[in-house]
């Protein structure tokens, strides 16, 4: 075979008796270096760079662990197997511990350094081809399952299965990332027809709909504290579900997931919006008439949240529950570390609420600031900050917490998020809110064509700032930009992550019970 396969260093203090093992790697493509001792294993890898190590664990003086520790302060990503003749539990311990990448049981054939070689050097490789070939056979079942969606539960499946392929491909360096984006593209575009044709008809018939916002507490809270559990409730804002499945996997040394669902948003895709109406258990617009003073305009400039603790008060005055809780919101890791370190204050209670604000000051903190621009330039680069957050935030601490306090834990969040590529045009007077995903005015100038209108907001709950107003989403990957100053906003705000419009990304919420291990 004429393409190196890989360079291997092989050392065993019986490496004569090896010959037929390096000739079958040879004919394989592999180049390996030989050495009969450990000390000469350390100074081969400081003069030459190999793809893996095979180390024999019993050589006279320095013996396999003691090499495998100096060749990985030489290179610490290097992977190397060990091979012994030996099963105790103690040396595989201290072979495990010291992160090697896989162990071998003398005597070896040469099938089982083939393998060993294939998990290490090629698994990366194979794992992209074979995700890349899954794709594409399942490429056109997708688009088929596109065209026949007819209901949200069959545009659910979709978006499950494209986020599913997306973490995939991600994770294995394939070369489908357009084709992938084009498909997504194709279902949030059917899905936003769907959307125009039946969202309205969801607040005629509540049986007709899915669950929603308003639904949440209902639902999935209270059936849980009539049942005698305590609960955790925590909202992860701005919170989309290929994050969450980032951070389910880091979460599941801790938690096992009891069910996972996906629910909708209300539009607007909003904190304003629909964190009060899953807090209230009401839509917007019956919040404003039943608690007026609990409900804040678009154009005041107080926290369009600042309630929502009053909000679940109402909630269990409607339902007649006398629940004890708590409500906590985290907008910050200093304030983090100050409510994990005071929760034992909270363990009487039936409920404790915790929104941490986090992901949503990381999706503005993108917009604002260059270098989160560069750090998150695509879908899975805000995952990996995500991910990197949940690492090294008191929030990994917070969670370790709540599973030694043995109370069943709600995970969800309000509103989901897009990356926006594209600037539609939109004119409005001096008292139209500024969100680039959703307008509501009076006096708007737009093509219809374009966005999801609705002229009478009670329609959809939704309250009328004046008798005039309507509401106008952007769909898909849209952003509303104004005529005045075009080119200079449009560079500003282009690739960057928006909410508040209509796309599967926004509006299908994780929506997650688990309870500690």
């Amino acid at each position: 075979m004429d393409t190196l396969q890989g360079t291997i260093l092989w050392a065993d203090d019986e490496i004569d008796l090896l010959k037929a093992h390096i000739i079958f790697l040879k004919q394989k493509g592999y180049e390996t270096d030989c050495v009969n001792n450990g000390q000469d294993a350390v100074e081969a890898c400081r003069n030459r760079h190999y793809d893996i190590v095979f180390l024999d664990e019993n050589m006279p003086g320095m013996n396999g662990l003691e090499a495998l520790q100096q060749i990985k302060e030489i290179d610490s990503t290097i992977p190397v197997v060990m091979i012994t003749k030996s099963e105790e539990e103690d040396i595989m311990n201290q072979a495990i511990g010291a992160k090697i990448a896989d162990y071998l049981i003398k005597p070896v054939n040469p099938n089982q350094i083939l393998l060993t070689l294939k998990k290490n050097i090629k698994a990366r490789e194979i794992i992209s081809e074979a995700t890349t070939d899954g794709y594409r056979s399942e490429f056109g079942k997708i688009g088929l399952q596109i065209n026949d969606s007819s209901s949200v539960e069959d545009y659910m499946e979709v978006y499950k299965k494209l986020v599913f392929w997306e973490l995939q491909l991600s994770e294995s360096a394939a070369d489908m990332d357009e084709i992938l984006l084009m498909q997504k593209e194709e279902a949030n575009s059917a899905f936003v027809k769907f959307i125009k044709k039946n969202y309205e008809s969801w607040f005629k018939d509540d049986s007709n709909r899915p669950l929603m916002s308003q639904d949440v507490f209902k639902t999935k809270v209270l059936p849980l504290l009539d049942n005698g559990e305590k609960v955790f409730f925590v909202v992860l804002d701005n919170f989309r579900f290929d994050q969450w499945r980032i951070i389910r996997e880091l979460l599941s040394t801790n938690f096992v997931v009891e069910t996972e669902d996906l629910y909708c948003s209300m539009l607007p895709t909003s904190t304003q919006y629909s964190r009060n109406a899953i807090f209230s258990g009401l839509l917007p617009l019956q919040i404003k008439e039943m608690y007026p003073q609990y409900w804040v305009e678009e154009e005041d400039e107080d926290s369009k949240n600042k309630f929502e603790e009053e909000l679940i008060g109402t909630f269990f005055q409607r339902y007649r529950r006398k629940f004890k809780y708590s409500y906590a919101k985290i907008v910050d890791s200093s304030f983090a570390s100050k409510y994990v370190s005071e929760l034992k204050k909270l363990k009487d209670n039936d409920l404790n609420v915790a929104v941490f604000n986090f992901v949503d000051m990381l999706s503005h903190a993108r917009t604002d600031s260059k270098m989160i621009r560069e750090l998150a330039s695509t879908d899975a680069a805000y995952r990996s900050l995500t991910k990197t957050w949940f690492q090294h935030s008191a929030i990994k601490e917070f969670f370790e917490a709540v599973k030694n306090m043995g109370y069943k834990v709600v995970l969800t969040t309000d509103h989901g998020t897009i990356h926006v590529r594209n600037a539609i045009k939109v004119v409005g007077d001096k008292n139209t809110n500024t969100n680039l995903r959703y307008k509501v005015g009076k006096n708007l100038n737009y093509n219809p064509k374009e966005v999801f209108e609705i002229r009478k907001p009670e329609s959809i709950g939704l309250p009328s700032p004046n008798v005039s107003s309507a509401y106008i989403f952007a769909c898909n990957s849209d952003f509303f930009a104004y005529p005045n100053n075009y080119n200079y906003y449009v560079s500003y705000y282009k690739n960057t992550f928006q909410h508040g419009g209509v796309s599967m990304e926004e509006i299908f919420l994780p929506l997650v019970v688990m309870k500690g291990k």
